[in-house]
């Protein structure tokens, strides 16, 4: 007999059913956490993993040696604190117990292992056959997960990233570089369900969380987690500033960057004067340059690297202390790049290993890793002394010296088989790493007193990064029009990546990645131009084989171009700007999923290629080369097309989309719309 025992509520309609063999959660009436004999909420096991590290990709395969259902539940309370073990058969063993946790929003199931052994937890998710899926941290090639199965490890995505394609073919075989949907820098275990709750896990263990299944989702743990939360809201609007509450707010952007583009220029003094001359000459709009070679460079098979030695190489960009003052002057700022690991070649690295702050081989050796023809050691940020002297490189050689921000790359290549000063096990700091390596940078720039006035872009990230992250970009898409890993993955990934509470989002304009025949063309750049001028930065990036891949600069009509989407882009800024200031302060992303203001139009679930800019503005970028006209999809609502001025109601349309006019609408009844209609006339 299943008699109810009690049961308590919160202002969300989550309840707790307390039954004499186990108890259900559900939210506004229908289960959504539950247990009983015959459908065990946990399962618990025990397997025996191998990871193998490639310059960041990983080959993950798993045994699982056994695998309980723990059908067994018995209830205790102790004052006001309620507990629940689990037992595989009633007078068996006990494996685990939670303790559940009411909040206003949600409720909390704390973890404790009964058992040393359980290195394997089940735990699932009551569903139904219509609920969609966001989130898991960037994803590029699924915004709605459902269907399918995503493991979650911070990683390089891949190239190509799709196992159907000849050039992620090509990757694989030749450098175990192919990356598959599911890969990607940044991983987090927490997902936003269509019925208006988010559920995370936190753990820094390898995940995996499979959607595939009509009835529920399933959860995989390689460890005992520390606790699962599930909270609701009313309204996706409202659980966005829960998930920003709890993972944390990122700060506003610095006033500068609404002043142009960032443009990406290589090559020393010399060649930036030149190229950011000839760019104002055509009436680009600039408000910084990014020189990512700021301390040197490389030649490798793979094309252009960086010297990883962290401060500048008069060498290479003579005068630039002077420069630097001189481009601030006329508006335009100078940014650098860095990352956690120090090149053996440099004076950082021998600093670093006299002191102790690099990590270590089992064997008690600096630990080198191979990144494609160089070797570096990895900075351990489980020692705190080496996280002071990283933020003192930071603040001495980039911020002194005048950066006004740079690229913080990596964070996804920690090995798994090297010694921490903490003794932590790597397996379990890989995904923090990213976190790690995000708060170096923030405490860096606060301690200078330059929260901001700098701002420094990450691809790699895990659970909390979002405090600490000033913004995301996309990673390495390839120089391509691919939906995986091309210009259209970029826009899933912004809206993943905002549901989780990452509402600041950009990629490198026209990709990065050049293999396998791939080659960045004048049409690409332009399109993806086209987008940038609809997100919170614009910043090209040459790629790391510029000679293959078309530039900003390549011809007249690109820079011409180039000069009427920063224009755009300006003229919006104070409307992006009030988009910024609502993220800082909610938790509510630039970009957003249509359904985030039209939640009663169920197609709109599914629209992956087009998304919301703030409340008012829908962007459709046209992600596929040689068209003209694009098809949209609008939500019931009085939309005007920015370029013609043409009204719709709603539903599918199909619109002219040359070059330079990218498909935008605007909301007829939006207090910007004079703004809009400026901008329409560019």
């Amino acid at each position: 007999m299943n008699r109810l025992i009690s049961e308590a509520t919160n202002e969300e309609g989550l309840i707790i059913y307390r039954h004499e063999d186990g108890f259900e959660i559900k939210l506004n009436g229908s289960a959504l956490i539950s247990h009983t004999t015959d459908q065990p909420l946990l399962y618990v096991g025990y397997g025996e993993e191998t990871m193998e590290m490639y310059r960041g990709n990983f080959d993950i395969q798993d045994y699982v040696i056994e695998r309980l259902a723990l059908r067994h539940a018995e209830w205790k309370k102790q004052g006001e604190a309620e507990f629940v073990t689990f037992f595989n058969a009633k007078g068996g063993q006990p494996y685990l117990t939670l303790s559940l946790e009411q909040e206003a929003h949600g409720i909390r199931l704390a973890f404790t292992s009964e058992q040393s052994s359980i290195n394997r937890v089940w735990f699932r998710v009551a569903s139904d056959a219509e609920e969609k899926v966001y989130g898991c941290g960037e994803q590029m090639s699924h915004f709605n997960l459902r269907g399918k199965s995503f493991p979650l490890w911070t990683s390089e995505p891949g190239v190509g990233r799709n196992k159907k394609t000849y050039t992620t073919w090509q990757a694989d075989v030749l450098d175990k570089a192919g990356g598959d949907y599911y890969t990607t820098n940044y991983p987090q275990p927490t997902y936003v369900s269509s019925k208006k709750y988010y559920c995370h896990v936190e753990t820094t263990a390898y995940a995996d969380f499979n959607f595939t299944k009509p009835n529920y989702h399933e959860l995989q743990i390689w460890g005992v987690p520390r606790w699962i939360i599930v909270e609701a809201a009313a309204t996706f609007v409202e659980l966005a500033s829960l998930i920003a509450d709890r993972f944390g707010h990122q700060p506003e952007l610095p006033e500068w960057t609404y002043n142009g583009i960032i443009l990406g220029i290589q090559g020393g003094t010399g060649v930036v004067e030149a190229k950011l001359e000839r760019a104002l000459s055509k009436g680009v709009k600039v408000g910084g340059v990014w020189c990512q070679d700021w301390q040197g460079k490389r030649i490798t098979s793979f094309g252009k690297r960086l010297m990883w030695n962290w401060r500048w190489n008069p060498e290479e960009y003579p005068q630039l202390d002077e420069k630097i003052g001189q481009w601030k002057k006329q508006g335009i700022r100078f940014l650098g790049y860095i990352n956690p690991y120090v090149a053996v070649e440099g004076d950082l690295f021998q600093t670093a290993k006299a002191k102790g702050y690099l990590a270590l081989t089992e064997q008690r050796d600096i630990y080198l890793v191979d990144f494609g023809e160089f070797y570096c050691g990895v900075v351990d940020f489980t020692n705190p002394e080496a996280c002071e002297w990283y933020k003192q490189v930071i603040k001495e050689n980039l911020i002194d010296f005048g950066l006004d921000g740079w690229m913080a790359d990596f964070g996804e290549y920690l090995p798994i088989d090297l010694t921490l000063y903490s003794g932590e096990s790597a397996k379990l700091m890989h995904n923090a790493w990213p976190v790690l390596w995000a708060k170096i940078n923030y405490e860096a720039v606060k301690e200078a007193g330059k929260l901001g006035e700098i701002v420094y872009f990450m691809r790699a990230g895990y659970t909390g990064v979002q405090q600490y992250c000033t913004l995301l970009w996309a990673g390495d898409q390839s120089v391509d029009w691919s939906l995986d890993d091309g210009l259209a993955s970029v826009i899933p990934a912004a809206l993943s990546s905002g549901m989780v509470g990452n509402g600041l989002h950009h990629s490198d304009i026209g990709g990065y990645t050049s293999l396998h025949g791939n080659k960045r063309s004048k049409e690409l750049f332009m399109r993806w131009a086209e987008m940038g001028a609809f997100t919170p930065v614009m910043r090209t990036h040459e790629g790391n084989r510029p000679y293959d891949c078309w530039q900003f600069d390549s011809d007249d009509e690109t820079l011409e171009h180039l000069a009427r989407m920063t224009e755009i882009y300006t003229l919006l800024s104070p409307y992006t700007k009030a988009m910024v200031k609502i993220n800082a302060e909610l938790g509510i992303p630039v970009q957003r999923p249509l359904f985030m203001h039209y939640e009663e139009d169920e197609r709109s679930y599914d629209i992956q290629y087009q998304y919301l800019y703030g409340p008012d503005l829908l962007v459709a970028p046209v992600h596929q080369e040689h068209e003209t006209s694009w098809t949209v999809y609008l939500p019931e609502d009085e939309w005007v097309h920015l370029w013609s001025g043409a009204k719709y109601t709603g539903g599918f349309i199909q619109v002219e989309a040359p070059l330079g006019k990218p498909p935008v609408f605007y909301r007829e009844h939006s207090s910007y719309k004079e703004l809009f209609r400026e901008v329409g006339q560019l």
